[in-house]
């Protein structure tokens, strides 16, 4: 468990970091660029993030290609990514499917759109869901995976991975005005932040879906013993639902809209049933495949 405790501790460096050096470094940045004080702040927690992340890798013996979840060959490392992420845009297009026979969501938006607007959007997404999957997959299900499995086996690092990456998804975007910045603004940001776990309630559904979802990719990564198809199927899973939140809402007013969570009007019942039931194909997928390479 000390391992956990580490991780545990670089995110609440992060959060610390953003509540006492975004006011510095605003000051400092404020009259010469016009950043959003809200954005300082973000860099800043991802810059203590980095940096004390690379002192934990090297403290726990981190710091090499396996450990980080990279220990296979490139060739098959992105032989295998491409597997993951087909089935990661296979499933999700199958969960958006079922939302869209259940009438839970409204494609008004898709009609607006262009047909080069279309293509940008969906190249965009892709970028943006690939970068998302390396970076969650290398921290969780690479190297703090590791950390946790040399200490207290694989099962308790699927849980505890699984558990930090439903818990980080509820930190919010929070925006505070140029001309409302005071010395006790980092606080507040910190706050609004976080402001998503004072009402546990409202995202028990997401955080249960999101909890699944981390399970069933931890059990990728133990099958596997790599992050090659958790970070395609991650990638995959992202690139259908950014696509699917640019083209169409929720219906709130469906009589199924309890199946849609309240935090992002995707992630919730209904994905977690689907998470629950291709949990056990895709693991024997994976493991199949692994056992056959080898």
């Amino acid at each position: 468990m000390r391992a956990f405790v580490w991780f545990l501790g670089l995110v609440a460096l992060g959060l610390a970091a953003i509540a006492l050096f975004t006011y510095p470094a605003w000051l400092l940045l404020h009259p010469h660029f016009d950043f959003p004080f809200h954005r300082i702040g973000e860099r800043i927690g991802m810059l203590a993030l980095l940096g004390g992340f690379a002192a934990v890798a090297r403290r726990l013996n981190l710091a090499d290609r396996a450990s980080l979840g990279y220990g296979l060959a490139r060739r098959a490392f992105l032989r295998e990514l491409g597997v993951g992420a087909a089935l990661g845009c296979a499933t999700m297009l199958a969960v958006v499917a079922i939302m869209g026979v259940l009438g839970l969501r409204d494609w008004t938006p898709l009609g607006l759109l262009s047909g080069g607007a279309l293509a940008k959007l969906i190249v965009q997404a892709a970028l943006s869901a690939l970068t998302v999957a390396l970076i969650e997959e290398t921290f969780l299900r690479g190297a703090m995976h590791t950390a946790i499995e040399r200490q207290s086996g694989p099962r308790i690092a699927v849980l505890l991975t699984a558990a930090l990456y439903a818990a980080t998804h509820f930190f919010a975007s929070y925006h505070i005005g140029a001309q409302q910045v005071t010395p006790w603004s980092g606080l507040a940001l910190l706050g609004g932040t976080l402001h998503a776990f004072a009402a546990p309630l409202t995202i028990l559904d997401a955080f249960l879906a999101l909890f699944a979802v981390g399970v069933v990719l931890g059990g990728v990564r133990v099958a596997t013993g790599n992050i090659a198809a958790c970070v395609g199927l991650h990638a995959g899973w992202v690139w259908i639902m950014l696509i699917a939140h640019d083209l169409s809402v929720p219906r709130r007013t469906a009589p199924l809209a309890f199946l849609l969570s309240r935090f992002d009007g995707f992630v919730g019942w209904l994905v977690l049933a689907a998470t629950l039931a291709m949990a056990v194909p895709l693991w024997r997928f994976f493991r199949a495949r692994t056992r056959g390479a080898a």
